[in-house]
């Protein structure tokens, strides 16, 4: 167990961030989807959630001190889209499997307290949008100062209307101390309209923005009193972790984790937690009706983005993809349009849109799970038609990349050039094809794809067989690490 500083010393503090990067968005429906969700999409930016939230802190905490606490299926897209932030890679922490963010802090704590006893730990969600940047990197160094004396900090915003999908946190009296903090008097969890509303009124309460502030060493102190059962496992994956990634040990371990927030398993308990107030120009992008905050308005208070055409619609969400999406007269609605799947809905019910991703699940649809093109660290590849035994896509791979080495049990596949050049390996041949020229790779075959070339490869993949599925892949050899990853 860390032992708690004495408030005599004033050992080197060195700051670190944890970038909280595991959740799936279910209420972002139908953009962000459990395989791509929707801390790697580009909402009114060219740049995606995640990489916003290095870009802000990089100025205060390099890279090597930024850690992503992600899962095996968002981890390669993270690692592709922040390697182009600039020299130097973020760390990564990969869960098994998603626990709520009180095992993933935890995760977090016992990574840094055993690289730096001092670490101060900078915690965030990944899907945030913060417009005031320069004055949130003024506060992180104020609550920093504030963490010395032991506190667990939260930030805390100032609300602005009765907003009923954040959680609150009552500031204990009714002025700052000299620090400019206070004591924190309790949590609530997402009020109901009225007593929202009470609280606007009465002030000294403000959102929970699910940022933190505190020492690793107390983190894990306050997890061991009073989440002790997490603390015990936590060592367990701890002893577990070997060289070879995500092996059996660890999934073992961490199966035995049960699911709780930080919130309620340690702040709603601990007495040193503060609240200091972040003037930040924050918003969690939770939900459609959240873009209000955060993405520029027409004249009639539509946010329109994509391929829209709108006739007298006001205060509404338009957001278009390939198609024409067009919308005559709609007052405060939503209309998301996708390849696979349209959402149409109220503002003011936009925060049910995780009960609809809740039954595509019972009806085992896999519009939930990925949108029909999915990007990978080689390219791309679009599902064209889909029907019994059979399945067409549309691949491209990028200049001198290359698929990995694999092989299916359950099906065969054909492949045909429309541009660029293909080089194959199947079986125990490596050839090249071309432009209208065509392989065939029998089942139960160890084969790859690459692109030798310097321009763009697109195939058509045909496949047939008795079962379909991407976890019907055997990686032998990738480039990827995504053989590493797999292993146990």
């Amino acid at each position: 167990m860390p032992k708690s500083q004495s408030k005599s010393k004033s050992p080197n503090i060195s700051l670190y961030a944890v970038i909280m990067a595991g959740g799936s968005g279910t209420r972002f429906w139908p953009l962000s989807r459990q395989l791509s969700p929707k801390q790697l999409l580009r909402i009114d930016s060219d740049y995606s959630l995640i990489q916003q939230t290095v870009k802000r802190i990089k100025p205060l905490i390099p890279l090597d001190k930024i850690h992503i606490v992600t899962n095996e299926n968002h981890y390669l897209e993270m690692k592709m889209q922040l390697s182009s932030l600039g020299n130097g890679n973020c760390n990564f922490l990969i869960e098994p499997e998603g626990r709520n963010t009180a095992a993933a802090i935890g995760l977090a704590a016992i990574s840094l307290y055993k690289k730096d006893p001092n670490s101060l730990m900078l915690v965030m969600p990944a899907d945030h949008i913060i417009k005031k940047s320069e004055r949130f990197l003024n506060i992180v160094k104020h609550a920093a100062e504030i963490t010395k004396s032991g506190y667990l900090v939260t930030f805390g915003i100032k609300p602005n209307r009765p907003e009923t999908g954040y959680g609150y946190i009552q500031a204990q009296g009714s002025r700052l101390k000299a620090k400019g903090y206070s004591n924190v008097e309790k949590f609530t969890e997402k009020p109901d309209l009225e007593t929202a509303k009470r609280y606007l009124k009465e002030g000294g309460y403000y959102w929970n923005s699910g940022i933190f502030l505190w020492k690793s060493s107390v983190i894990l102190n306050e997890i061991k009193s009073y989440l002790p059962d997490l603390y015990k496992n936590l060592m367990d994956v701890k002893k577990a972790v070997g060289g070879d990634g995500l092996d059996a040990a660890v999934r073992a371990a961490y199966q035995k984790i049960k699911s709780v927030s930080i919130d309620y398993g340690i702040l709603e308990k601990s007495k040193k937690v503060a609240v200091i107030p972040a003037d930040i120009d924050w918003c969690d992008v939770g939900s459609w009706s959240a873009l209000d905050e955060v993405v520029e308005k027409d004249k009639d208070g539509n946010i329109k983005m994509g391929n829209v055409i709108d006739i007298g619609s006001g205060n509404s969400i338009l957001y278009g993809g390939k198609r024409v999406l067009a919308t005559i007269g709609l007052k405060d609605m939503v209309v998301v349009d996708t390849d696979d799947a349209t959402l149409v809905c109220r503002k003011s019910e936009a925060q049910k849109v995780g009960k609809i991703v809740d039954e595509l699940k019972r009806r085992g649809s896999e519009a939930h799970l990925t949108h029909r093109t999915v990007h990978r660290p080689w390219g791309a590849y679009t599902v064209l038609e889909t029907g019994e035994r059979f399945k067409i896509k549309r691949i491209e791979v990028k200049p001198k990349a290359k698929l990995s080495l694999q092989m299916h049990h359950h099906r065969s596949e054909h492949w045909v050039v429309v541009s660029g050049t293909a080089r194959v390996t199947n079986g125990d041949k490596v050839y090249n094809i071309h432009i209208n020229e065509s392989t065939y790779i029998p089942p139960s075959t160890r084969h790859r794809l690459e692109n030798p070339g310097i321009v763009p490869l697109h195939i058509i993949e045909v496949q047939s067989g008795e079962y379909l599925e991407e976890d019907d892949i055997v990686r032998i050899d990738d480039d990827y690490e995504r053989v590493k990853k797999l292993k146990g």
